[in-house]
């Protein structure tokens, strides 16, 4: 028997021993978050799974917006689809009770503790085992909230050490990413006009997205016509959605249509409508996109692609606010929007005759000229992170930051996709980092193929990259790999070129 017990105790204390060193890594990891969002996120997760909670919250109240709310909260395991009703429905009270005496709260059943019962959150949520406790002492930098035990039963000694000594933990981290946070605030030239907008999923800081938010919150209260241009991939479309979202128009419809994505002799029905009989597949009146979107906005994308019969109509419904449905003979009015965007040149089209020139000239009255990602180079890294951070609420995988010399890569290589591309490769390389049990995405996790795959399955961008390789390579053998040398004949900068040597992980040559 007391080898037994002996067995057990050493069983016991080894489980112990790994739980702990578990906990700590994860901490080491939550330290190297640089974000407030993920890091939030990934906290609350860790923290749930260590006590065994079946809900939780978590949330700094040192920054808090104009209606009292916290601008930086997170909420797991509450069924409302959307967080913002998940972090009204829980119990405010013993959350303000916690904030207020700075004292950890643990109760086996809020709603029979005498000191909630008058709350009218705990009746309403029925709410029974919680433990809460504050990130930092008097006065607290924030707080976690834990709800329910799984399998139940009331949240135990050890539970509370490990949430109060897991909530000290916190406090440096994010004291630190707050103080980052608003140093970030004050250097950040988009502030004045993501203020005046709706447009908290468009990342970046550099001047080039400022001058572009500052167009878009010019152009989103004036009911005007815009047309979009810039590369493909650069996120037309989502500026659209700001326009829209910004402007008096935001609680009606925002319809989407892509120009190039219909055959040429039904696009004319789909944007108008058509009676009954009109055209051959015409068996019953179709509403067309220009009704659906009545008192909204109607995104035209890929607009260059609009047939020449289509422009017409399109140009009539500008002027005058009216158009005719395929088949009618009078004419309906119209209270909408047009947005359109493009990554062709218009005016080339023009001179083709492919294109009408007072269609042009009606829709290019604010322009609005979205930069390519190499314009924007300071955003890359945040277009990463914010990519990690969908990827991982997307799969259910740990949300994961990019190596040092990952960062390095992403920034220098160029990306003829533009945002599109880099999303979807961090997106991917979120995934094989996640499958490998990385504790880092690494520059081989985003290029995986680089010199692997056969010349005749290499896409656009990885020929391009390929070339680029290949040619800063050359130019760094011919210079004997003089970086000075190699730099002026590229005509980049010197770091630029570290950046580019360590992205394509080049190497010199041993004699």
């Amino acid at each position: 028997m007391a080898n037994s017990s002996n067995i057990s105790d050493f069983v016991a204390e080894q489980e112990r021993i790994r739980r702990e060193r578990d906990i700590y890594r994860d901490l080491l990891r939550l330290g190297a978050r640089e974000a407030i969002e993920p890091f939030l996120t990934e906290a609350l997760a860790l923290l749930v799974r260590i006590t065994g909670a079946r809900r939780g919250y978590i949330e700094l109240i040192e920054d808090r917006a104009a209606d009292g709310a916290p601008r930086f909260y997170m909420a797991q395991g509450f069924y409302d689809e959307d967080v913002e009703a998940a972090r009204a429905a829980i119990s405010r009270g013993i959350i303000a009770e916690a904030i207020a005496s700075g004292r950890t709260i643990v109760t086996e059943s809020a709603s029979r503790d005498p000191r909630f019962l008058g709350r009218g959150s705990v009746r309403k949520n029925r709410t029974e085992a919680v433990l809460c406790a504050p990130i930092g002492s008097l006065p607290p930098l924030g707080v976690v909230y834990l709800q329910d035990r799984d399998p139940g039963g009331p949240f135990s000694k050890d539970d509370r050490s490990l949430a109060e000594e897991f909530a000290q933990h916190l406090t440096a981290f994010a004291d630190r990413l707050l103080a980052r946070h608003h140093r970030l605030e004050a250097e950040d030239p988009t502030l004045p006009a993501r203020r005046k907008l709706r447009a908290e999923g468009v990342v970046g800081r550099s001047k080039a997205l400022a001058r572009v938010l500052d167009q878009l919150a010019l152009v989103a209260a004036i009911d005007v016509g815009v047309l979009i241009t810039g590369p493909s991939g650069t996120g037309k479309t989502q500026l659209a959605h700001v326009i829209h979202m910004s402007s008096p128009r935001a609680a009606r419809p925002f319809i989407e249509q892509n120009c190039g994505a219909l055959p040429e002799h039904l696009i004319e029905s789909e944007l108008f409508g058509a009676l009954q009989g009109a055209h051959s597949t015409a068996t019953r009146r179709i509403e067309g996109r220009v009704a659906a979107a009545e008192g909204g906005t109607l995104f035209l994308d890929e607009i260059a692609d609009l047939p020449l019969v289509a422009q017409a109509k399109l140009l009539q419904l500008l002027q005058s606010k009216e158009y005719f449905p395929l088949g009618a003979s009078r004419a309906v009015k119209a209270d909408v929007r047009i947005i359109a965007a493009t990554n062709a040149d218009l005016k080339e089209r023009v001179a083709r005759k492919t294109f009408r020139e007072d269609l042009y000239y009606r829709l290019d009255v604010l322009p609005i000229r979205v930069p390519a990602l190499t314009e924007r180079r300071e955003d890359i890294a945040l277009l990463a992170s914010h990519g990690i951070e969908r990827a991982a609420q997307a799969y259910s995988i740990p949300h994961l930051a990019l190596s040092t010399l990952a960062v390095r890569a992403v920034e220098a290589i160029e990306w003829p996709g533009n945002v599109r591309e880099l999303v979807n490769r961090i997106h991917a390389a979120a995934l094989r980092a996640a499958g490998e049990g990385a504790n880092y995405i690494e520059r081989r996790h985003i290029f995986p193929d680089d010199g692997e795959r056969p010349n005749d399955h290499l896409t656009y961008q990885d020929e391009t990259r390929r070339f680029q390789k290949q040619l800063v390579a050359r130019r760094l053998d011919e210079a004997g790999w003089n970086i000075s040398e190699t730099a002026t004949r590229l005509d980049i900068s010197r770091a630029h070129l570290y950046n580019l040597i360590n992205a394509f992980g080049l190497e010199r040559k041993k004699p």
